[in-house]
């Protein structure tokens, strides 16, 4: 799978296969996690990168396909989660994860 459209845009964008392996990290990703090894953490298991409750957080969304979305703060910047299941040929579902910088006031709009 060609993962280049995901090269360098501004959010962290972080895959893993069925297996839990993290088969994908683009610039941003590398560069937000690089205290924990950047790209040496591709080919490692996601789920030892987590703690036991994020473990089962990631478990429900690969047994369930319900996406999972949280906002934290980290360093005095405001972070968008978005972990959600991706299927390789609508099978064998996988993790992928987007982390995005967002302001602290963000506005809201109903639309529609």
């Amino acid at each position: 799978m060609n993962y280049d459209y995901f090269k360098t845009i501004p959010a962290a964008v972080t895959i893993a296969d069925h297996n839990n392996i993290i088969i994908y990290m683009n610039d941003k990703s590398i560069e937000v996690f690089s205290a924990e090894g950047g790209a040496e953490l591709i080919g490692q298991n996601l789920f030892e990168c987590h703690n036991a409750n994020s473990q089962k957080i990631m478990a429900e969304i690969l047994a369930t396909g319900i996406p999972n979305s949280y906002t934290i703060e980290k360093k005095g910047v405001k972070k968008f989660i978005y972990q959600a299941p991706w299927y390789d040929e609508n099978k064998n579902p996988g993790l992928i994860e987007f982390t995005c910088e967002i302001p602290f006031e963000l506005p809201h709009f109903i639309r529609g």
